[in-house]
């Protein structure tokens, strides 16, 4: 299947509006938000203390009215200059430009699988800004196989799960974690659409640098070609 043929399926599957949190949460309560480093009113604020960034969350979802906080497909960001697991001496080499959807909410809210799967792996990436515990869970439509990713959740998550294990569409079958174990970030899902896992378990990248932009697009399409928000 190409690449267009694989977002025709997924704008096919996004129309009946799959959710993607707890489904007590309508629509109307999220809200997109900027965190690229282009946004103006980040420019004062210490993105990399999860505290700070948690602040300016919370204001964002306060003067909207609104419950949850969307976006970050391809966005480039500054929030993962503290780390290791991304920052390079070669500043083409650095990761970061996010490569999934956020969801910013609050710690426990339960996250929904949006298309009928099972689970594919699952393990806690606990390095400083890395997922924290992660779910990748394997799909099949119209005999097409891809994955989705479910990181920065709670480490109760992966208590009751196993490989293999099915998941139904609209259930929820984990939750968003706190601070502490998601990777030291504000409570958030990061989701993720992935064609090929390239031989990865519980884990795949996140987050690439500017010479790998064209393979990602390629292989992790815009997840708000399904969920359509």
């Amino acid at each position: 299947m190409t690449t267009t043929e694989f977002i025709q399926l997924l704008k096919k599957l996004g129309s009946s509006k799959p959710v993607i949190l707890d489904g007590s949460i309508p629509r109307e309560d999220y809200f997109p938000i900027d965190l690229s480093k282009e946004n103006p009113f980040l420019q004062n604020i210490d993105v990399s203390n999860s505290s700070k960034l948690q602040t300016f969350v919370n204001d964002h979802l306060k003067i909207n009215v609104a419950r949850v906080a969307f976006g970050g497909f391809m966005e480039v960001r500054n929030i993962y200059q503290r780390s290791s697991h991304f920052n390079h001496k070669h500043k083409t080499l650095e990761r970061s430009i996010h490569l999934g959807m956020d969801f910013w909410a609050e710690e426990g809210i339960g996250v929904c699988a949006p298309l009928e799967g099972r689970v594919h792996s699952f393990q806690n990436n606990d390095r400083l800004g890395d997922y924290g515990p992660t779910i990748i869970l394997e799909h099949e439509v119209e005999g097409e196989v891809f994955y989705t990713l479910y990181g920065h959740l709670s480490l109760e998550s992966l208590a009751p799960i196993s490989l293999g294990m099915p998941v139904e569409e609209g259930k929820v079958f984990a939750t968003l974690g706190a601070v502490a174990i998601n990777g030291d970030y504000p409570p958030h899902l990061h989701f993720q659409i992935i064609r090929n896992l390239q031989g990865k378990v519980g884990d795949y990248p996140g987050v690439c640098n500017k010479l790998e932009v064209d393979f990602y697009r390629k292989n992790c399409p815009d997840p708000n070609f399904l969920l359509q928000l």
